[in-house]
């Protein structure tokens, strides 16, 4: 008995058999818990116990959404090659940390594309487009303080303004009520800094402004 562990040993050295029996029924016990690894010759009640001990959801719609990298043949494609919920995490995290700049870039895109489409109808063909860009920046440059160009370039609906208020302008500034004012170039820059110019476009008060330049300057 010199290879039998101790604790299967009496006092005097004979067999525990009880010890022996409980040690064996423990381990049995213990096989019957584990999970084995499956192979491509398992059935599909070994394979489904393995996935559910290791994390991989029942269901497909049981893994985490996310709305920018998701759908439902994705999260059926996790569920086929057996990803846990942990893992279906972090590709999410991975695609947003790396994915999004991108997206964002492209869509910045897009939108500076349908801006040019949209200003291009506006002004009739490409190259009315580039000699109204030319005008509207001497024009800015002149009369409009950096600040409030600025702004009005940011979109096409601000940039057409631009282009409607040097066309529409005429020789003389009205106040609200129909008197004419005589505004020196300073006083109609002061007034473009109010928001009523260059964030409201007041139609009344872009008017007055018009109206000024035009008197001075034609």
């Amino acid at each position: 008995m010199e290879n039998i562990p101790e604790k299967f040993l009496n006092k005097d050295g004979t067999l525990n058999s009880d010890a022996l029996m409980k040690s064996y029924s423990e381990l049995e016990k213990k096989i019957g818990t584990m999970i084995s690894v499956p192979d491509d010759e398992s059935d599909e009640a070994t394979q489904n116990r393995f996935r559910r001990a290791i994390g991989v959801p029942e269901s497909a719609d049981d893994y985490p959404h996310n709305e920018l990298f998701d759908n439902e043949n994705v999260r059926q494609k996790f569920h086929e090659i057996g990803l846990t919920s942990s893992q279906v995490e972090k590709i999410y995290d991975i695609a947003e940390e790396f994915l999004s700049p991108m997206f964002s870039r492209i869509f910045s895109i897009e939108q500076e594309s349908n801006a040019m489409l949209e200003l291009k109808k506006f002004f009739g063909s490409d190259e009315k487009m580039r000699d109204a860009f030319i005008a509207i920046k001497s024009f800015g440059e002149k009369f409009l303080p950096v600040d409030a160009f600025n702004e009005l370039c940011a979109s096409p609906q601000g940039i057409q303004g631009i282009y409607k208020m040097m066309q529409s302008m005429e020789p003389s500034v009205e106040t609200a009520t129909s008197t004419i004012e005589n505004l020196t170039d300073s006083d109609l820059r002061r007034m473009m800094r109010d928001p009523k110019y260059w964030r409201d476009h007041d139609e009344e008060y872009v008017r007055k402004i018009e109206n000024g330049f035009k008197k001075l300057y034609s």
